[in-house]
């Protein structure tokens, strides 16, 4: 890896293109909601809980994928990794949009997922060892705001694409994707970390996908079977088992799907499950938006596009200006997100007070959505910032990947939820479910606010580095001196 400072003209080429990647998965992410009443339209048979598999299936693989991604990404070649990436996220929105039905179109977006969650943490770590010390504050806001509001934009553009066919929601990614490709071999230096040795934990993997994507099926499921029927309970515990089982394979395996030593660091941990939390609330909110526009307002497509986006408008300045000079004038980005948890809180409350049936955008909705954008872009890159300020080098790759796991296992866990409380959505009142919905965005919001407020507000602390380098434990090894990352801020910078 070379200790060269890029030119200021390149280091902004490699943000853009790096910065495009993640926009595209992110806006995948979400932007199928909008499709789904379409896809409802043609295939009338499916209900709300079995197309929430069409996310809820993305985000699981995706989960599963991020982090033996990483690893391999630190051990083959990042940029290679993340070209691969790209490849397969086009070739599997190439196969949604011809999928014939919905369950077809459920394993494209299992081949969507795998591409995007090998370009994803191989995009982190290229950027956090492409770009100069000094810069990594801002070019990491860049990075997750343009993630943020491509989950947000999602709606908005989906919005638009559906009113001519719901399958250009998967084709418009594929002229994207192919310029990113281009790109990101043009303007992207290689980086791998010479001392990463030992091929990712695949079994893990397995095992992790299993244990989400089992509590997941366990929610959505819940109100048909009943919240104490033995099904509901036999799938927690197989979760449980699948998870107990990942975590003791992460304890004896030389390059494990969660690297146990990393969460020994506080502010890593801290990061962690804070992101679980906040994204499980993010998660949600897009979704309940979104159906709530649709189902309850009765808005078209395009309509609930265009009002959601004030809030994703406010992401990008908030998160690119105000969110690091915060974090600067406050000692570090871990305050800065409890300041966007309890915005985002305040948000869903304004949002809560307001609701109602009757149509009343400009005075009941925009308000929270302006606040709520404004959270965003306060929270996201500060959670992101304050988990890398504690990886040395040698663990961009692994400990992004660590991190970009727990924002999808968040946004499933909030769906699946969600999904769980509007099922039972009555045509009488069908406010009082999404009322439901909003406080249980409400609570993970506040709870991820909680955990920032004990965990991310001190100083950051390195995680440990391995005993040993030998082939069981070598990642970083070779560069174990701890460098400044994203997220170390301090009022000089």
């Amino acid at each position: 890896m070379s200790s060269t400072p890029p030119d200021a003209r390149r280091v902004t080429a490699v943000i853009g293109v790096l910065s495009l990647a993640v926009f595209m998965s992110s806006l995948d992410l979400f932007i199928v909601n909008l499709a789904f009443p379409y896809i409802s339209k043609q295939y009338p048979d499916t209900s709300l809980s079995s197309l929430s598999w069409v996310l809820n299936a993305y985000t699981i693989v995706f989960a599963a994928v991020l982090v033996p991604a990483g690893r391999w990404a630190d051990r083959i070649g990042r940029r290679r990794l993340f070209v691969a990436g790209l490849a397969g996220f086009s070739v599997g929105s190439v196969l949604c949009g011809l999928a014939p039905g919905v369950g077809l179109l459920i394993v494209a977006r299992v081949i969507q997922a795998g591409g995007a969650g090998a370009m994803v943490p191989a995009s982190l770590s290229l950027l956090l060892a492409a770009v100069p010390a000094s810069a990594r504050a801002k070019a990491l806001g860049t990075w997750s705001a343009l993630g943020a509001l491509g989950a947000a934009l999602g709606p908005v553009i989906g919005g638009s694409l559906v009113q001519v066919n719901w399958r250009l929601v998967f084709w418009i990614n594929v002229p994207v994707g192919v310029a990113a490709v281009v790109l990101a071999v043009r303007v992207v230096p290689e980086s791998r970390d010479p001392a990463s040795k030992g091929r990712p934990d695949l079994i893990g993997a397995v095992l992790l996908a299993a244990s989400v994507g089992l509590v997941a099926f366990a929610l959505v499921k819940a109100p048909d079977w009943g919240w104490g029927s033995a099904g509901f309970v036999g799938l927690l515990a197989a979760s449980v088992v699948c998870g107990f089982a990942m975590v003791m394979r992460s304890r004896r395996h030389h390059s494990p799907v969660i690297e146990l030593e990393l969460l020994h660091s506080r502010t890593f941990s801290g990061a962690f499950v804070a992101s679980i939390l906040y994204y499980a609330g993010f998660g949600a909110f897009v979704l309940s938006a979104v159906e709530f526009l649709t189902g309850v307002w009765h808005y078209s497509a395009v309509d609930a596009g265009l009002a959601i986006a004030p809030g994703p408008l406010m992401v990008l300045p908030f998160a690119r200006v105000v969110a690091p000079r915060l974090a600067g004038f406050l000692g570090g980005p871990g305050r800065v997100a409890v300041i966007g948890c309890l915005v985002n809180a305040l948000a869903q409350l304004l949002w809560l007070w307001r609701i109602q049936a009757a149509p009343d955008y400009a005075t009941h909705l925009l308000p929270a959505q302006l606040l709520g954008g404004a959270g965003v872009g306060l929270t996201i890159p500060s959670l992101l910032g304050s988990g890398s300020a504690s990886l040395t080098p040698g663990r961009f790759g692994t400990g992004s990947g660590i991190l970009n796991t727990a924002r999808q296992v968040g946004t499933v866990l909030g769906v699946a939820g969600l999904v769980a409380i509007l099922s039972r959505v009555s045509r009488v009142d069908p406010v009082a479910a999404y009322r439901s919905g909003v406080v249980l965005i409400i609570l993970f919001f506040a709870a991820a606010g909680v955990v920032s407020a004990a965990l991310l507000t001190g100083r950051p602390v390195l995680a440990p580095e391995p005993a040993a380098p030998g082939p069981a434990s070598a990642e970083g090894a070779a560069e174990a001196v701890p460098m400044p990352v994203a997220g170390s801020f301090s009022p000089e910078e």
